[in-house]
């Protein structure tokens, strides 16, 4: 059996090997999206209930810890994210507030106005169907307050 190296030759490392075929970059080509930052994002679960929030834990967990003196607010969070379950995700339960709609007033209104305010630096919500119009709301509430939107649909 033969081995296409002999002893005399050099291999080349992987990552070498890659980048001697690979073409060279001459300019660095400026991404044609927006400079400015993204205020929504939404996530998609879909499962069992504790399965998906197992998921939602360390995004939590990192949200509430966040540096910025802001709240994490959660807007009308399933009856399955009680305090019990935030303390033993890990969450920093001392920046986060948890908020019902009361009245005449929706999820989305509640959501639009915490963003608003700018006293939190990401709202998460729990609407589910969220339409075009509502995103569009729930962008422009963002960029008023210097907020993010996170938007959880659970399936």
């Amino acid at each position: 059996m033969q081995f296409p190296y002999t002893s005399q030759q050099a291999q080349l490392p992987l990552f070498e090997a890659f980048m001697a075929q690979a073409p060279i970059l001459k300019d660095v080509v400026e991404s044609p999206w927006s400079a400015e930052p993204e205020v929504f994002s939404e996530l998609s679960l879909r499962g069992a209930a504790g399965n998906c929030l197992n998921l939602l834990a360390p995004i939590l967990r990192q949200l509430s810890q966040d540096q910025d003196a802001r709240w994490l607010t959660l807007i009308a969070p399933p009856a399955s994210l009680t305090q019990a379950w935030l303390r033993d995700a890990g969450l920093n339960r001392e920046r986060i507030l948890l908020l019902q709609p009361r009245g005449m007033q929706s999820a989305q209104q509640l959501t639009c106005e915490a963003l608003r305010l700018g006293r939190s630096h990401t709202v998460v919500s729990w609407l589910n169907p969220l339409p075009s119009s509502m995103r569009q709301q729930l962008i422009s509430a963002a960029r008023t307050g210097d907020a993010q939107s996170l938007n959880i649909r659970l399936g």
